[in-house]
């Protein structure tokens, strides 16, 4: 349930083309439905702007399956992060409307249109290098399927400074920065010290022994000195994504 279909089931019953007993069948499932192994929230786009999302690692494919069939009685995208391609194969035989995302392990299904009026302008997505992309990859494509207008710039990390330093334009044009990074995460200190929109810090778990799976490069991006920089979890791009949208929402 989103607030454009509870709005529209509301308008319905006021001009008096929705009867109050059927209103109440489109609703019977609202704000909470109870699955065998799932309670789904489907206000959870209505109260925070941001819908209930699936995540897959933990869960079964027919556990995936069962809550975005409920999902999708519901309206609005269906996101679901971290699938594997065996349970994505599943899923897509079930459900073929969905696309799989397979660098960033996710499953999307009507995603939202880009819409800027609902935002005070565009989210840059960077990656620091090509291992990194993953972790970008979640992050850009959570935005976009809830209509965020996003941008990305995919290796472009301090070992080559020049290739950031060359896109000004496009770093000083975006509202919000999302900088995925592991290794020694130096480059959202880099671009904080560029810009004057907030910065959002992914960790990566890319990186040699000492970089502890990406806990090197959180302690790293924790300790940043540029001003305005914050700090997601490690190869948490979708907590960044939705960081993002809370700042940049209208």
């Amino acid at each position: 349930m989103n607030p454009k279909t509870l709005h529209s089931i509301l308008t319905d019953v006021q001009n008096g083309s929705c009867s109050i007993d059927q209103a109440l069948a489109n609703l019977r499932n609202f704000p909470a439905e109870s699955l065998p192994d799932a309670c789904l929230d489907h206000q959870r786009m209505v109260r925070t702007g941001i819908p209930e999302v699936i995540y897959g690692a933990s869960k079964t494919a027919e556990q995936i399956v069962s809550i975005a069939l409920a999902m999708l009685e519901q309206g609005g995208p269906v996101i679901a992060t971290r699938v594997d391609r065996e349970k994505a194969d599943v899923l897509l035989k079930r459900l073929p409307q969905f696309h799989y995302a397979q660098d960033a392990g996710m499953l999307i299904c009507n995603p939202a249109k880009e819409n800027p009026t609902r935002y005070r302008g565009r989210t840059l997505v960077i990656s620091a290098g090509t291992s990194d992309i993953p972790v970008a990859e979640e992050a850009r494509l959570t935005l976009e399927s809830l209509g965020h207008p996003v941008d990305k710039l995919y290796d472009a990390g301090v070992a080559g400074l020049h290739r950031l330093l060359s896109r000004q334009t496009l770093l000083q044009q975006a509202k919000v920065i999302i900088v995925a990074a592991g290794m020694e995460g130096a480059l959202p200190s880099v671009v904080g010290g560029l810009v004057s929109c907030p910065v959002i810090a992914v960790p990566t778990s890319v990186g040699y022994g000492a970089s502890f799976g990406g806990i090197a490069a959180l302690l790293g991006m924790l300790n940043s000195c540029a001003p305005g920089v914050a700090v997601v979890n490690i190869d948490n791009g979708f907590g960044a994504a939705c960081m993002a949208e809370a700042i940049n929402r209208m």
